[in-house]
């Protein structure tokens, strides 16, 4: 089963690829089709906006100067749903990614997740984002990240917090569990 947060973090992935390497914001299209390959359908796609869904979650992606992306449960629970925004921050010359919850106030987890700071001066991230795919497995589901991302994350000294929740994660080898939120992350 889809949830907002398996969508989210995987678009993200996509999107600061995009950034860090043409040291742009992707652009409409562009996360349009990164849904696509995550496994949404296009609904509806005009007037500046483009409607994707799958079984679990709906997407609503506003492609403007910046990009705002909605994730909401499929069931509707506006609680559960999280909105993916990227802007070219002038004050600071970066290009910033985010993972916020899209109502505050009824969000019923903690995101845990940095965002995404490009300085596009230096093209050098500027922050130690934990983004990746998830895989589902017999025992849970995992955010599946590569050897770079985790030497990155290692570097920062936050290896016992949860990237998605804050929580605390306990390892084993290369898979860690959340104590808190239930998934697990595994360097591949």
């Amino acid at each position: 089963m889809e949830e907002p947060i398996t969508v989210a973090v995987p678009l993200a992935k996509r999107m600061m690829n995009v950034m860090v390497t043409e040291k742009r914001l992707p652009s409409g299209d562009e996360v349009r089709e990164f849904l696509k390959e995550l496994g949404l359908e296009e609904l509806y796609m005009g007037k500046g906006l483009a409607l994707l869904r799958s079984r679990d979650v709906v997407v609503l992606l506003f492609p403007r100067e910046s990009l705002v992306v909605d994730v909401i449960p499929a069931s509707g629970e506006v609680s559960d749903a999280l909105e993916v925004i990227a802007y070219h921050d002038r004050k600071l010359n970066s290009l910033i990614l985010e993972i916020l919850p899209a109502n505050d106030l009824e969000y019923e987890g903690n995101i845990g997740l940095e965002p995404v700071i490009v300085n596009l001066e230096t093209g050098e991230l500027e922050s130690t984002p934990v983004l990746g795919d998830f895989e589902a497995e017999k025992d849970g589901v995992y955010l599946v990240i590569d050897s770079e991302t985790f030497e990155r994350w290692k570097e920062a000294g936050n290896l016992d917090t949860c990237p998605l929740c804050g929580g605390e994660l306990a390892w084993r080898g290369k898979r860690a569990l959340c104590l808190d939120c239930g998934y697990g992350v595994k360097v591949r």
